[in-house]
């Protein structure tokens, strides 16, 4: 019988801790770290791997020749691109888990465990860089989903060609990369809709597949949009909780000093009452 109040008795500690635990969890930030990851993950993958079908594109059928290592052409464009997209998924990885560690330390578990005080100094100083540093951040993958667009669009125009290749078959149009500023000027490089190559590039699957992984790229770049839009209403909602709790602690200890001069006047006054009674 003792056995199975002890159990009992242990079932529903573990039970409380558990409740306590994930009362500690900071849910808003836990789902826009989610958001953030899955779309910094989907930009930079599908990004990484359009701009290589980028390269094949230009190289089999444009016939765009790799320039020099000391000349700066598309091809070395396209290459610092995927440095700076190695670059974009190790830092957001990084600032993901400090937005994380800051959504912790300011639920009620946290606080419990460390004190009111320490959180409010140091919280509020930390929610407010937080707040500047995600405003930034959210106005840069603004730009970047609008450059990312740019070859969607540029994809979009050529495939509708390719997809409506009977309707252009008595034309003659030309895909020419000066268009675009891919090559400069002096350069043509060119195809047409009535050539061999511009059929093999519609039937490719490299241009299909380039596509739509700029498509998904765009998509992740909204994403990290919405996440950082996100972040910074809970880092408001967090700012605001810890300059509350900040006049909460002035409050109480405004309170509280005056209660002990309150009482250290009744102490001295009865201390001489008791004098003068003697």
């Amino acid at each position: 019988m003792e056995e199975n109040m002890e159990e009992g008795q242990t079932q529903k500690g573990c039970f409380e801790c558990c409740i306590k635990c994930l009362g500690g969890i900071p849910y808003a930030s836990l789902i826009a770290t989610i958001l953030l990851y899955a779309g910094v993950a989907l930009f930079c993958g599908c990004g990484h791997e359009a701009l290589s079908g980028t390269v094949t594109i230009l190289q089999n059928y444009f016939e765009v020749v790799r320039g020099p290592v000391d000349s700066l052409d598309v091809f070395t464009m396209i290459d610092i691109f995927k440095y700076v997209i190695y670059g974009v998924a190790a830092a957001f990885f990084v600032y993901g888990i400090l937005l994380m560690v800051e959504g912790f330390f300011t639920t009620g578990a946290i606080r419990d465990l460390y004190g009111d005080f320490k959180i409010t100094t140091c919280g509020r100083c930390v929610s407010a860089w937080f707040i500047m540093l995600t405003y930034i951040f959210m106005l840069a993958w603004l730009g970047v989903t609008a450059f990312t667009s740019l070859p969607v669009f540029m994809y979009f125009n050529i495939w509708t060609i390719c997809q409506n290749t009977t309707v252009v078959e008595g034309a003659n149009l030309c895909l020419d990369l000066r268009q675009f500023g891919i090559v400069t000027i002096g350069e043509e490089k060119k195809v047409c809709t009535g050539s061999e190559k511009f059929f093999k590039m519609c039937e490719s699957n490299e241009l299909d597949l380039t596509f739509h992984l700029f498509i998904c790229a765009l998509a992740g770049a909204g994403a990290a949009v919405i996440a950082m839009v996100h972040y910074l209403m809970v880092l408001s909602a967090n700012w605001a909780y810890v300059k509350d709790a900040c006049r909460m602690q002035k409050y109480e200890d405004i309170k509280s000093k005056e209660e002990q001069e309150l009482h250290d006047i009744h102490s001295t006054r009865s201390k001489e009452r008791l004098n003068a009674y003697t």
